[in-house]
């Protein structure tokens, strides 16, 4: 009976866990978004046309998001929960907004002419998406998004030169260090 009862007891720990936090968030997939980072800042790195290095950095945004989304659909798929439950919507709710508003400054800043701010703007908005989206996951996310913010802050004050620099360590260097983490610590 004392077996049963702390078999129930883990079975329900377990659930309430699952409800409460996004777990699909996927280290697999970060580390190849951070490879794919690294391949494109040394590719950017070495155009001098802000045109040709937008559209480089904005490739990148378009493949990193299918790597994530179809990272987390398969991490969710295994551990048996939708990618859009409770926590996940929570954790698109936060992520999101954020993401949305580096995109419209985005052509607000190329359009001015302010392409050198381009690297802090979108560290520090991608942080605050994955911090807020955090708040609905395991602990190391919005520790990641913290990470971001900073790297993100320092790159708004860095001179322009550093900015490929920045993107490398923030978008290539942060994936893969907190990817490795959440793959060890939480599964795939």
């Amino acid at each position: 009976m004392h077996a049963h009862a702390i078999d129930n007891l883990q079975y329900i720990r377990s659930a309430m866990e699952r409800a409460g936090a996004f777990t699909a968030v996927p280290g697999v997939g970060g580390i190849v978004l951070g490879s794919t980072a690294l391949v494109v800042a040394a590719l950017a790195r070495r155009m001098w046309n802000g045109d040709s290095w937008l559209a480089a950095w904005l490739g990148e945004a378009v493949v990193a998001c299918l790597i994530g989304v179809v990272a987390a659909a398969r991490k969710s798929h295994k551990a048996g929960m939708p990618l859009l439950s409770g926590p996940g919507r929570k954790f698109l709710l936060g992520f999101a907004p954020p993401l949305l508003a580096g995109a419209l400054l985005t052509v607000v800043l190329f359009r001015a002419g302010f392409v050198a701010a381009l690297p802090g703007v979108w560290l520090l908005l991608y942080g605050t998406g994955v911090l807020c989206g955090g708040a609905a996951s395991v602990k190391v996310v919005p520790m990641m998004g913290i990470c971001f913010m900073a790297i993100g802050a320092a790159a708004l004050f860095a001179p322009a030169a550093w900015g490929n620099a920045f993107l490398a360590a923030g978008f290539g260097g942060l994936h893969i260090l907190f990817g490795i983490l959440i793959k060890v610590k939480y599964g795939g």
